[in-house]
């Protein structure tokens, strides 16, 4: 299968290099890497070039001006600077990959073998480990039994079932919850881990909660759900103020009738499975 690896790079010179080589490193040969640097200030696009100039398989797109700053749609708009920079249609698997990530060297190798084992399975990915104190550990800020947006891999007909990535806070869980409204399978291969260099939630901590109301309106959930969401989420953060500060961020997406990026239908069948969910945690 062919594998296609798009890479949205943003001021990521302190850890790059590095990336890069565990890239370069994979066991699973058929693969084209695009590496897009989005207007960098640090010493990143040099770091590509000079790491690239030997490696054939290694596309670079440079963009001179940089995506403009929208949670969520930026990186978005960045990985299809560089998908659309070859024919996506010549590939089987298309992978979204973040700059600050160490790869074991047969971690495409176990996501086609994946893919091919299984015709079901439009997207699979591994977990994410962060490292404290000398200890590799999963990064809690997302299930084991969620793909992070970090390492996604798709089965390009899953890719094209669900009409692409959406530009839009929340467009790592659209994508799941899409595949599965289209019949797809996705898979956590939970014994394959990658390293992320720089934690997630050192970035989002003081807008966390604000965001956290974006996002459950952007993936569609009618205000109860909303409701029990921001509470389950304040809980775990035991913060009362979270919970206040993220619903409120929701209603006011309501009320400004704010423009989601999934259709009625799209917003239906998320409704309808993400109450399932409630509902059979409680037994019912």
């Amino acid at each position: 299968m062919k594998l296609v690896v798009v890479v949205p790079v943003y001021n990521e010179a302190k850890f790059l290099r590095e990336c890069l080589e565990s890239f370069a490193s994979q066991s699973y040969k058929n693969i084209t890497w695009i590496i897009v640097n989005d207007a960098s200030t640090d010493e990143s696009p040099e770091i590509i070039q000079n790491f690239i100039q030997d490696k054939s398989e290694f596309l670079f797109v440079n963009l001179t001006h940089k995506s403009e700053h929208k949670p969520g749609a930026k990186v978005v708009r960045t990985f299809y600077k560089g998908l659309n920079s070859v024919n996506y249609k010549d590939f089987d698997v298309i992978a979204k990959l973040d700059a600050d990530i160490i790869l074991p060297p047969d971690y495409y190798e176990t996501m086609i073998t994946e893919l091919e084992n299984n015709p079901k399975i439009g997207m699979v990915g591994g977990l994410v480990y962060v490292e404290k104190n000398g200890i590799w550990n999963h990064e809690t800020i997302a299930s084991k039994n969620h793909i992070r947006g970090a390492v996604k891999t798709y089965r390009k007909e899953c890719f094209e079932d669900i009409g692409g990535l959406r530009e839009t806070l929340g467009w790592d869980n659209l994508d799941v919850l899409l595949s599965r409204m289209k019949g797809w399978d996705v898979k956590v291969v939970k014994n394959v881990w990658v390293k992320l260099l720089k934690p997630t939630a050192h970035v989002y901590n003081d807008t966390k909660a604000l965001k956290l109301g974006k996002y459950f309106y952007n993936i569609g959930l009618d205000p109860a759900l909303s409701f029990i969401s921001c509470a389950k989420a304040a809980w775990n953060d035991r913060s009362v103020s979270n919970f206040f500060i993220s619903y409120q961020s929701y209603i006011s997406m309501v009320i400004n009738k704010e423009e989601r990026k999934i259709t009625p239908d799209e917003i239906s069948f998320i409704r309808k499975y993400r109450w399932k969910e409630v509902l059979n945690k409680f037994g019912i």
